[in-house]
């Protein structure tokens, strides 16, 4: 069974290399929203050697596209996505800086290696969970795309942001291994 820890975000090189598939993470701090849409857009700006929205460096994307807050409610359902969908785009991110991402559901061989080469993390969310998630979700503002409706990029403040550690630095992969929890 993994470890319970807690991390800040953005995170450091030294903290993703102490996480160990299996650990139980509870994050702090500053992470991004982006899906299939502002992934495509930030991945072709790279391309073209032109600025995205935030610096990777360091940072967190949670695959989530939020609905829309109720009145006195700061976001509405924050549930995870799919994160193969962003798998053809995920490797230049990572290369770009991107320390963490956060989703659900198996990844690419292609960002596992990348996962590796870039000493970065992927955390899963808990599917279904997305009205328990957005109570961690204490700021919430577009800061890009906002053509893009829910799937605009957000910059969040949570506060203990229970997550998992599905591929660790190390390429330890909770999906193949079973022996890590058990």
């Amino acid at each position: 069974m993994g470890l319970e820890k807690h991390i800040v975000a953005p995170l450091s090189k030294e903290e993703v290399q102490n996480l160990k598939a299996g650990d139980y993470v509870y994050i702090t701090g500053v992470i991004y929203t982006a899906r299939d849409a502002a992934h495509k857009r930030m991945y072709e700006a790279l391309q073209k050697g032109e600025e995205i929205p935030f610096s990777l460096k360091n940072n967190v994307i949670y695959y989530m596209g939020p609905s829309p807050a109720r009145e006195g409610q700061i976001i509405g359902s924050a549930g995870p996505t799919t994160s193969s969908r962003m798998d053809k785009y995920t490797p230049l991110l990572l290369d770009t800086g991107l320390l963490g991402m956060i989703g659900k559901g198996y990844r690419s061989q292609s960002v596992i290696e990348s996962i590796i080469k870039n000493k970065a993390v992927y955390f899963v969310a808990t599917g279904g969970a997305g009205a328990l998630l957005s109570k961690c979700i204490k700021k919430s503002k577009v800061i890009a795309y906002e053509d893009l409706g829910t799937e605009a990029i957000h910059e969040l403040y949570v506060e203990n942001f229970p997550v998992i550690v599905a591929i660790d630095s190390n390429g330890n992969n909770l999906y193949e291994n079973t022996d890590i929890i058990s």
